[in-house]
Formats: C-alpha cells, structure tokens, sequence
C-alpha cells in the first residue's frame, strides 16, 4: 500500500516537476520496504526487540536513497533544462523562419520595381522611342543605384544576423563617426531642402565598429531625411544619460502612432504607401542590428512638440571613455 500510494503521487508530481518525482522513487522505495519488514514482522508476532531491523533498514536505506534521489533529480533537472533549451531554440528558429520567408517575399517584390523600370528605359531606348535619351541614361544609372543599394542592405542584414558577425572595433572618437554620417547624407538633404543640424556633442571616445557605427547613423539620417517635408530640419546629438553614450536623431515627420513606434525598425514596414520610392525599408532594422551587435539598442519616440520623432542609438557605457 505505500508503494503503490508513492507510485501514484511520484506519478502526479511527474507531470509538472519531473526532478521532484527523481528524488522521490528512492525515497518511497525505502519507505515501502521499511512498511514491508514492519507488516513482516508483526505477523510473525516478533518481539518489540526485534524491531531494530526494521530501524537498520530505515538507517541503511534513507540516506542511499536520499543521495540517490538528489543524483537522479539533478540528471533529471539537466534533462529538463536543455529541453526546454531546444524547445526554446526550435520556436525561435521557426520565428526566424517564418520572418525569413515573409522578408524574402517583399523584398522580392521591391527588387522588381526598379529591375522592371530600367527594362522599360531599355527597350524604350532600343526602339528609338525615348525623346530624351540622356534623361533615360541618367534614369536607369539612377535606378541601377538603388538596386545597388538594396542589395548591399540585403547583405549587411544577413552578416549581422549571421551567428558570430565579424567585428572590427576599435577606438575612435563618436563625433568624429556622427560627422563623417552628417556628411554622407549632405547631398541629398540639399536635395530635399532639410537642413541636417548637429547639435550638442558629448566628445567621448567608444570601443566600437567605425564602420557599422557610422552606417547606422547614415541609416538613422536617412531615414530622418525622408520623412522630414522640405524646409524642415533634422538635428543630431550625441550625450552620456544613464551609463550609457547616446546619438539621438529627430526629425520633423509630424509624429508616429505610439503603436508604430516600434514597427518602424521591422524590416520593410513603412507608415504610408511611398515604401518603393524610398528603399527597401531595412535602413532602420540595420541600425538597431547594429547598435545590438555591440551591446546597445535602438528605440524611437515622439518628440514632446509633436513635430517630428526622435530616433536613439545607444551605446553600453563599457565601451566609452571621455576624449
């Protein structure tokens, strides 16, 4: 009876705490036997005395099965913890898959804007019916460029999603790298008559990637570039808060629905329907991929004013010394 009633409640326990159930067989193993010597003896009407077999069993047995329910229950405990691990790393994996194909999907779908622009340019162009033909050049090296630049996003995603993405940090002063990303944007934001603005500097000295760093930023600007309508302006500062070194970008969009606030760093996901003139949607996701690669992370906020959203890249302070 106390083995069986141990059977069933190892049994019930089993189910939610495996370990519990290891450590628990020896234990009623022990209390079934020291049951059985006890009915033993009392039906064979042994003396009292006679019950120091009974303690010898109890004596014997209790600590061996104690040592053993703890060797079993922590195997049992390793057994549980990798497969909750594997079973953790299966539904991620599913997760990734399923982001890989719906990304596959649009990209696909993006990639065909421009390849089916510079067709249509070509065939125009061999058939003689184009008026301007050095407009239809420039177009075409126009569109060839985007296609250049999409791939090259499409790339730089998949490295730093890649398992160990290479590394090649270094020390260098942030300034100098949010400089550096104001002067790659210059051009086109004289194109969309925004003036970029470099505001408050921190002059520290980070333990980064100057290369992805300063892509980032670009990213960032980019971005902001985009988004802001002409006559606007895009400021960018660097700052220490809170143990960490900052680069906050904000820009004059008008604002974003607090619940798009962190869609905007999903790969391809735009607000409006202008996605195909403005790029693959994957400026954003690189920047966060890369503030992550390097122990930091990226978030967006509406502006207190209400005019436009502030985008930060954040940098751990590990990395950081003052210049």
């Amino acid at each position: 009876m106390v083995g069986a009633a141990g059977a069933l409640g190892l049994s019930r326990v089993a189910r939610e705490r495996p370990s519990g159930a290891a450590f628990g067989a020896p234990v009623v193993l022990v209390a079934a036997v020291a049951a059985g010597v006890a009915v033993a003896s009392r039906s064979m009407l042994i003396g009292e005395d006679d019950y120091r077999t009974l303690v010898f069993v109890l004596l014997a047995g209790a600590p061996m099965a104690v040592v053993v329910g703890l060797v079993l229950a922590r195997r049992v405990l390793r057994l549980e913890r990798e497969a909750a691990r594997e079973r953790a790393e299966r539904e991620s994996a599913l997760e990734v898959e399923q982001s890989r194909r719906e990304t596959v999907r649009w990209l696909s779908h993006d990639l065909r804007t421009p390849l089916a622009g510079i067709r249509a340019l070509a065939e125009s162009l061999a058939d003689g019916a184009v008026a301007d033909p050095p407009a239809a050049h420039a177009r075409i090296v126009h569109e060839v460029d985007r296609l250049d630049v999409m791939v090259d996003d499409i790339a730089e995603l998949s490295r730093l999603h890649g398992p160990q993405p290479t590394s090649r940090a270094g020390r260098c002063a942030l300034d100098d790298l949010v400089s550096d990303a104001v002067a790659t944007v210059a051009p086109l934001a004289a194109a969309a008559d925004v003036d970029v603005i470099a505001g408050d500097l921190a002059g520290v000295t980070v333990e980064v990637d100057p290369r992805a760093v300063t892509r980032a930023v670009t990213n960032v600007l980019r971005n902001a570039l985009q988004h802001t309508p002409a006559g606007g302006r895009v400021i960018v500062t660097t700052q220490v808060r809170g143990g960490q070194v900052l680069v906050d970008v904000s820009d004059g969009c008008g604002g974003i629905a607090t619940g798009d606030l962190e869609r905007v760093f999903e790969p391809g996901w735009r607000g409006d329907e202008s996605r195909h003139d403005r790029g693959m949607g994957l400026g954003l996701t690189i920047a966060r991929e890369v503030a992550r690669s390097h122990g930091g992370d990226a978030v967006a906020t509406n502006r207190g004013d209400g005019t436009g959203c502030t985008v930060t890249l954040s940098l751990p302070a590990h990395r950081l010394t003052r210049s």
